[in-house]
């Protein structure tokens, strides 16, 4: 007798690892997958790839690093 379940997994390493246990699945039992990937959505930032030289990138974190130094955390 045949059983459909739909469960939802992280591929992570090499490895579909499901979110929540599996039901009624005997060890070493055989089963067919059909991955059905959800679309991610770019970072924000993947647009401004390769823009930036790496000195300009450097300066950039550089004045980040000084700027949020300066921020008092106890205020928020």
């Amino acid at each position: 007798m045949r059983q459909t379940q739909i469960v939802e997994a992280i591929y992570e390493n090499g490895i579909l690892r499901p979110l929540e246990p599996i039901k009624n699945l005997a060890e070493q039992c055989k089963v067919k997958i059909t991955i059905e990937c959800e679309e991610l959505t770019p970072h924000p930032l993947l647009e401004f790839a390769g823009i930036l030289s790496d000195e300009e990138a450097e300066e950039l974190k550089r004045i980040i690093e000084t700027e949020f130094e300066r921020i008092d955390l106890n205020a928020w």
